[in-house]
């Protein structure tokens, strides 16, 4: 009989950004940010809003690959006088009706914490330093500390002219965004990105001391070397956090079991492969705790971005199928497991029309926006996780978990990786008995799928549980216990 083990001590306080989403016009590839917008009304469809206050993100970003070209001054301000601008990665034109005030009003209405990038000397990038159509895109160290000013200075006159009278007080900023991903050539050196990544801190720091920051430290992809070592190096007390992303979850260039539709012939092989897209991210995520263990850093890591990438791109109907959720759900585990050196995560891309590695889906402004498997997962536990971490161990490697705890209320997430057999599980916790145990559960079959005609099928379902120390885990499931100490 699987046993789990909790030592109900609080260890660490859990950062809420955890949780996290990040808003990113994707142009034509995804009709993703403008779709979310009412038009003929002009505000947010009430509908997507509806949809995100249920999934209750912690905090959302504002960037992407767009910062390397987004110039913040051409968003704000009276519509009708603001610029168009070319989306030179996701093609087509921005029209700029979203901008830095309509996302930050998006967050105030979800009640999540903002987090803005900022566009970092174009990421070193040639091709938006002088652009195909004759443009300079790069953006300097003065204005990202402009953008720092009209979003947190009470006085700033061009925020406050522009119909905004208090500050917006953004607490947490990043500087580059995949910077290290291109080849060399074609980017910042890691002593470049270190260089003006100081530069741009302190001019941003000089004017808001107050704020966090966030720093590019992921690795070459074409040599494995970690930036955060030449990023700490140079940067010292400069860097709170250490961005890296979880963007190569997939199987390589050759086709697998998890290309187009082939997954539906075998969802035991189709389990298998997931369980090495899964070994990369936890391989990954060691390689950056060693990382920062050996610099003896503080910073924390902040994994903005991160989604399955396998073929079609993006675009995988496997991704609205209930085996896509428990995979997700094993990464949500393995976050929350290292907590103490996590700071801000997310599990997918936020918003579209197209992408199923979105955690929400829209269809037109006459369908209703809703959450995919991986939207589910990231609720599910939100929902159900507390301020601070606990130890917790499964000596069964079929049975995965997390834990954390709020007061006197324990929070254990088990997943059972297991699509044959159920389990009934030993929950030992201390010597500490329990008062009460919620049991809140997704527990569809692994073909289960969600469109816009079966809105239901992910559904949580709560039950009380005996508190005789059994836990009783149906296969493929996630469950979220909630442990009334």
């Amino acid at each position: 009989m699987p046993t789990i083990k909790v030592d109900p001590r609080p260890l660490h306080a859990i950062s809420p950004r955890l949780y996290m989403q990040f808003m990113e016009p994707l142009g034509t590839t995804d009709s993703s940010v403008e779709a979310c917008w009412d038009a003929l009304s002009d505000r947010w469809r009430p509908d997507f809003i509806e949809v995100v206050r249920d999934l209750a993100p912690s905090s959302i970003r504002w960037g992407g690959i767009l910062t390397s070209f987004w110039k913040w001054r051409e968003s704000v301000g009276p519509r009708a006088a603001r610029q168009d601008m070319v989306n030179y990665l996701w093609g087509g034109w921005e029209k700029n009706v979203v901008g830095v005030d309509e996302f930050l009003a998006f967050c105030e209405a979800v009640a999540a914490e903002p987090i803005m990038a900022i566009n970092f000397a174009a990421d070193g990038r040639p091709e938006y330093i002088n652009t195909a159509l004759g443009e300079q895109r790069s953006g300097d160290a003065t204005e990202a500390a402009d953008l720092v000013s009209y979003c947190n200075d009470p006085d700033n006159a061009e925020r406050i002219a522009n119909g905004r009278k208090a500050p917006w007080a953004i607490h947490t900023w990043q500087i580059g965004n995949e910077t290290s991903y291109p080849k060399a050539g074609e980017r910042f050196t890691s002593t470049e990105n270190a260089r003006h990544y100081v530069e741009f801190a302190k001019a941003m720091k000089a004017r808001d001391p107050s704020i966090q920051l966030i720093g590019w430290g992921d690795m070459e992809r074409d040599t494995g070397k970690w930036w955060a070592n030449e990023l700490v190096k140079q940067g010292g007390e400069l860097v709170d956090m250490i961005a890296i992303h979880m963007m190569h979850q997939n199987p390589g260039n050759e086709p697998t079991v998890l290309s187009g539709r082939d997954y539906r012939k075998d969802y035991g092989a189709t389990w298998e492969a997931l369980g090495g897209m899964y070994d990369k991210v936890e391989q990954k995520l060691l390689g950056a705790r060693r990382t920062l263990e050996a610099l003896g850093t503080p910073a924390k890591l902040a994994i903005t971005e991160g989604h399955l990438s396998i073929q079609p791109h993006n675009k995988s109907e496997m991704l609205r199928e209930w085996i896509s959720g428990l995979y997700h759900a094993r990464c949500m585990a393995l976050f929350e497991r290292h907590s103490d050196i996590i700071d801000i995560s997310t599990l997918a891309d936020f918003a579209g029309t197209s992408w199923t590695v979105n955690a929400v889906l829209l269809g037109s402004p006459r369908e209703q926006p809703y959450l995919l498997p991986v939207g589910h997962i990231m609720r599910l536990f939100r929902r159900h996780s507390g301020t601070h971490g606990v130890a917790i161990s499964s000596d069964d490697k079929s049975i995965e978990v997390s834990a954390s705890r709020s007061v006197n209320t324990l929070f254990v997430h088990v997943v059972n990786t297991s699509l044959d057999h159920g389990a009934e599980v030993t929950l030992e916790l201390g010597g500490v008995s329990p008062k009460a145990i919620r049991a809140h559960r997704i527990n569809p079959e692994l073909d289960t799928a969600i469109d816009s005609t079966a809105l239901e099928v992910f559904a949580v379902t709560t039950t009380n549980e005996q508190p005789e120390g059994k836990l009783r885990v149906p296969k493929a499931s996630v469950t979220a216990y909630e442990i009334e100490l």
